[in-house]
Parts: structure tokens; C-alpha cells; sequence
């Protein structure tokens, strides 16, 4: 039981957390606000009428907000040692305000609250929302990793949509704001539910999704995890060049404790530390480049604990995830859930990013840079990663063996990563020799469908050249992939769903 419970936790932890202050950078001045404003556990919202805020944000956000509705109380700062407590309002359940029954203000403007999505999420699925955040042990934080595991316990299925920290939504009760702020507005508001229950409330209102569970890891929680597992092994497609503190124990105010470190393209043993900073550094790329390197880190993470090798540590990893995780997560919830961590693989786990083609950068009357939603363009892609499968019974029956033929640690496991991605199941197996100059795809299928072949060739990046036709009758795998020095292990996730 012990063992079904770590694995499918892992299944659904977050795989990164928020960020340290860049190199030679000097930390954030802590709002007042946040010092001053304390919510009493006892406090009872009371009803106000409803109606969307008008903010302005900057990169310090202004965490209390002037309400428009002047029946709604004012934030009072106290110089006293007992601040007054704060009292927000409850807005109504986001699913009564879908098209219809409600309409926003007739104007365009990106600070006025757009209008709910419609719900996207069904009965069969489930639905977690992972968090990574430097909690520090305060109330002042933010949710800078968002990754939405949407489970289809039925079919056996796995949906991980990244969620940019600087998406610019309408937070119920706040305005609009970027979405990694909306945990923290429900701790300081009082809202119903807490830092949780406002950010399900602005993920349905924003992106249509019901949100049934949250799990939060922080800096520390995150690090002790893996390095309870002894390390993962991160294939890493893409070279990497970031950043790095030199020794997680030096001051990181100091910039002369950073240096700029590189991993890649291969597998990659990381411990908790340099997991850690692969997965939350964005120095040198982007936000939308760390969404993937996130979900790279997740799939190893579960990865690493089917080994068998894991077990042996279970009882203490099971003790460092009491403390290292918040979550709402039940005994019975993940009881229930436990079967499926069994038989998934990595080709189960679709990938699904909000990109840089669905959203516009906007700079806030505040001065800070912002993502402005397209909406159409966001609901058709979670439309598709909500929805059931594409896989056909034909396509779950395929199976490529990959072999490196090349001198390259790990290149066969890069390519079998990115046929995982594109939904194929693959295995490994050497090659007779590691000089091969091009590489090979052989069709060993009786069908040899030609289009099937072209789709390997694509989502390899491989040339028509590259195809081998050799049907055999009775073989266990349906291809085999030969990676030679010619294959370019770097791929862009977002053309790989299936």
C-alpha cells in the first residue's frame, strides 16, 4: 500500500518551484501590505454585490486592491501591533457565470475582466494543480511553477498543461493580475477555501478547468525528494545554459557565487540541487522554455520511481513527503488513484504548453510585462489535451525499439523521449557498432503504411532517405530506430501530442 501511495504522489508532484533572485540581484522589498493585513481564522465574509475591479498591475502587485463597489469594506493599514483584519467578499460560484449570465463591461481594454470560460473539464477526468513555490515559511509568495496533470483514471491517460506565471487573468474579487499571484491573494483576503480555493475559483473563471486538487512543494521539499531517490535522470534534448549558484550553501545575493553552467543534449543524473535549477532557471531563455523543462523533469521524476531500486527507500521517502508537500490530497484519493501509476508509461503522458503562439506580450499601466490570453486559441488547444486520446488501438500496438549507434551517451533515450511524446511505446537495445553516419528507421511491419512512416520521419526529423522498408513477419517491434551521428536530439514538444 506503502509503495502505490509514493508512486502516484510522485505521479502528480510538481517538478519545479518559484525562483531565487538572479545573480548580483538584491531581493524584493517585502509590500507592506502583506505585513500589515491579517485575516483572523474566524472571519465571516460578508456579501457583497458582484463586480469585476479595475487594476493596474506592476511587478510589486498591489496586494489590496481599491474595490469599486463602495458597500465593499476598505483596506485599513493599522500602525498598531495588532493589524485590523481585512474582509473580502465572496464571489459566486464561477460556473454560474458562464455565457449567459453574465457580461462583461463592453470595452477592450486588457485590465477589465474577460468573459468565464465555458467548462472544458468532464466527469471522467480528474485534476490537479501542481505548485512550485519558495514559501520561506511566510505568507509572501507566489505560485511562479503551474503545471495542470489533468488523470483519466478509465482509459489510463495523462494530460500536463503548463501555465505561464505571467499570464495576465481576472482574479474573482482582486482584477486582473497575473495568474501566480492568485494563491497568495486568497491567504491574505480570507477568501473561501484560502490560497487553494482562490486559485480553483480563477482557473475555472480563466481557463474552464475544474480544479479537484492542489499539491504544493517548495524549495527545500523539492531537493530533499530527490535526493531521497538518489538523484533522476533528466534526458536532456536541448543544451542548456543558465545561471547557476556554484554552491547551494553561498549567499546568492552575491554575484560573484554564480557562474554560467551548461547540460545537454543526453541523459543527465541530477541531483536535488541541480534538478532543482533546471527546472526553475529562466535567466537565459524563457518562461515558456522552462514550462518544458518542468515537464522534462516530471517525467523523470516518475521515471525514477518505478525503478526498482526505489523501494528500499519508500519508508523514507513517504516521511519527507508529509513535510516537504502541502496538498488536499486524501489517503483515499490516492488509494483510489494507485492502480494507474502501475500502468503508465511515459508515451501515456501528453504534453500541452500555453505558448508563445497563444498569448501576446503587453506591458501593464504599472510598467510590468505581462502574457495577454488568446482565448479562442487557448480553448481549442485544452479542448485537445482534455479530450479523450487520439491514439488508435493500431498505434498503442506499436512499438520501436531504438538503438545508439553512435558514441553519444544517452542519444537512444532522447529519441525514445521523443517518440514518447508523440504517444509511441519504445524500448532500448544496442546497436552492433557506434559509427553509424546517418540514421535509419526500419519498417519491419507487414502493412508498411506510408504514412505512418512519413509521421515517424517527421516527428524524428529524420529525411525520406532515412526509411528502410524490411517487413518481417512475426516481430515483436514494428520498427527499429538506429540514431546515428546525423540526428539532431533537440525537438519542440508542442508538435509532438498525438
Amino acid at each position: 500500500m506503502r509503495s502505490r501511495l509514493i508512486l502516484v504522489l510522485f505521479l502528480i508532484l510538481l517538478a519545479a518551484c518559484g525562483e531565487l533572485p538572479a545573480h548580483g540581484q538584491t531581493p524584493a522589498a517585502t509590500p507592506t501590505a502583506l505585513i500589515m493585513v491579517t485575516v483572523p481564522p474566524d472571519a465571516t465574509p460578508t456579501p457583497t454585490p458582484f463586480q469585476p475591479l479595475i487594476e493596474a498591475a506592476s511587478e510589486t502587485p498591489n496586494l489590496i486592491p481599491t474595490p469599486t463597489p463602495t458597500n465593499t469594506p476598505e483596506p485599513v493599514t493599522n500602525p498598531a501591533d495588532t493589524p485590523t483584519p481585512i474582509i473580502l467578499s465572496p464571489t459566486p460560484d464561477p460556473a454560474a457565470l458562464l455565457p449567459g449570465d453574465w457580461s462583461p463591461p463592453a470595452i477592450s481594454a486588457p485590465n477589465y475582466a474577460p468573459a468565464p470560460f465555458p467548462i472544458l473539464t468532464d466527469k471522467e477526468t480528474v485534476t490537479f494543480a501542481l505548485l512550485g513555490s519558495d514559501t520561506r515559511g511566510g505568507r509572501s509568495f507566489r505560485t511562479d511553477t503551474m503545471v495542470i496533470a489533468a488523470l483519466r483514471p478509465k482509459s489510463g491517460q495523462v494530460m500536463l498543461i503548463s501555465i505561464p506565471r505571467d499570464l495576465w487573468i481576472y482574479i474573482p474579487n482582486v482584477g486582473m493580475e497575473r495568474v501566480n499571484t492568485a494563491y497568495q491573494y486568497g491567504i491574505i483576503y480570507g477568501y473561501p477555501g484560502g490560497g487553494p480555493g482562490l486559485l480553483k475559483d480563477t482557473i475555472l473563471y480563466n481557463l474552464g478547468m475544474r480544479i479537484d486538487h492542489i499539491a504544493m512543494v517548495d524549495f527545500d521539499g523539492f531537493r530533499q525528494i530527490v535526493d531521497t531517490l538518489g538523484g533522476i535522470d533528466v534526458p536532456v534534448a536541448c543544451a542548456y545554459t543558465d545561471w547557476h549558484l556554484i554552491d547551494p550553501t553561498y549567499n546568492p545575493y552575491n554575484e560573484n557565487n554564480w557562474s554560467l553552467y551548461t547540460v545537454g543534449p543526453g541523459v543527465v543524473h541530477m541531483d536535488g540541487d541541480l534538478s532543482l535549477w533546471y527546472a526553475r532557471s529562466r535567466q537565459k531563455s524563457s518562461d515558456f522554455d522552462r514550462g518544458r523543462r518542468q515537464q522534462e523533469v516530471l517525467r523523470a521524476i516518475y521515471t525514477r520511481t518505478l525503478q526498482t531500486d526505489s523501494i528500499a527507500k519508500l519508508p523514507q521517502l513517504y516521511n519527507n513527503l508529509k513535510s516537504a508537500v502541502t496538498t488536499d490530497l486524501s489517503l483515499t484519493d490516492l488509494l483510489q488513484l494507485s492502480p494507474l501509476a502501475f500502468h503508465l508509461t511515459n508515451a501515456d503522458i501528453r504534453s500541452y504548453y500555453i505558448g508563445k503562439s497563444l498569448v501576446t506580450g503587453w506591458m501593464t499601466p504599472g510598467g510590468a510585462s505581462v502574457l495577454l490570453p488568446n482565448g479562442p486559441a487557448i480553448q481549442a488547444m485544452l479542448q485537445e489535451a482534455l479530450s479523450p486520446s487520439r491514439r488508435t488501438p493500431e498505434m498503442e500496438s506499436i512499438l520501436i525499439e531504438v538503438r545508439n549507434g553512435t558514441s553519444y551517451g544517452g542519444w537512444d533515450i532522447l529519441a525514445a523521449q521523443r517518440l514518447n511524446y508523440a504517444g509511441y511505446q519504445t524500448r532500448s537495445a544496442p546497436a552492433d557498432h557506434v559509427d553509424y553516419a546517418g540514421s535509419l528507421i526500419y519498417d519491419l511491419t507487414t502493412t508498411q503504411d506510408p504514412n505512418r512512416a512519413a509521421s515517424l520521419l517527421a516527428i524524428l526529423g529524420l529525411p525520406p532517405t532515412a526509411l528502410v522498408s524490411a517487413p518481417a513477419t512475426g516481430s515483436a517491434v514494428s520498427y527499429v530506430l538506429i540514431v546515428g551521428v546525423d540526428y539532431q536530439p533537440c525537438f519542440n514538444p508542442l508538435n509532438m501530442a498525438p
